[in-house]
This record gives C-alpha cells, sequence and structure tokens, in this order.
C-alpha cells in the first residue's frame, strides 16, 4: 500500500460539506463520554459480563461461574462497569445482583457482533 494512499493531494474544499460533518459532530464532552464507554466495554472480560447479564440479572457468584474467574475480579470489573452506567446493581439482603443499565448496551454489542461477524464471512474464501 502506497504510504500516501490517504492522502488528499487537492487543495479544493467543500465548504458545504465540512458545514454539515461540524454540524452533525457532537459536544466535546460528549465525545469524551462516548469514548469513555467504549473504554469500558472494550475489554474481552466486561463483554462476557455484558452478554451473561443479557435479559438476566446474576449475582458475582453466579457471573464467576459463567466467566471461570474468581468473585474477586468480577467484582473488580463490575465496579468499574457500575461507575459508568453499564450495569446497575440491586441489593437483597447480603447478595447484590447486577443487570444490564438499559437495553442499548446489548443493542451495541449486538450491532458489534453482528458487524464483526458479517466481516468475518467477507474474509472466509
Amino acid at each position: 500500500m502506497p504510504k500516501n494512499e490517504f492522502l488528499c493531494d487537492c487543495n479544493i474544499v467543500h465548504p458545504h460539506l465540512v458545514e454539515q460533518a461540524v454540524k452533525g459532530m457532537p459536544s466535546a464532552k460528549l465525545l469524551d463520554e462516548i469514548a469513555q464507554f467504549y473504554h469500558i466495554i472494550g475489554d474481552a472480560t466486561r463483554c462476557k459480563i455484558v452478554f451473561a447479564l443479557k435479559g438476566q440479572e446474576l449475582c458475582v457468584c453466579d457471573l464467576a461461574n459463567v466467566l471461570s474467574m474468581s468473585k474477586s475480579s468480577v467484582s473488580h470489573q463490575l465496579a468499574k462497569m457500575l461507575r459508568y452506567g453499564v450495569v446497575k446493581r440491586r441489593r437483597a439482603g447480603k447478595e447484590a445482583y447486577y443487570a444490564l443499565d438499559d437495553t442499548h448496551v446489548v443493542q451495541m454489542m449486538e450491532i458489534a457482533l453482528c458487524h464483526i461477524e458479517h466481516k468475518c464471512k467477507e474474509k472466509q474464501p
């Protein structure tokens, strides 16, 4: 691949397209929040937690068994996810049950899964 394949060799600017792109851009604060969200779910263990919690709530012991991890490790991951609003917690006596904060989280993961599966099929001969 040539070094400059992605560079534009012309000096023509399309002002209406630039203006349209700028108008459609979320605020810097929202972009930071989006990046932080993807940083949190951008870990394989946390992705597994999202899929494990799809449509149900589980306690730390359940999740530890699903993931074949220690309760301590699962709790550490859940704390991060809770802090950034990916999961929510419900206490019942000494137990804490975790669920996805809302349906948007699983929808985004399912879209990502669909995209990745599609790309993998394209690569197959």
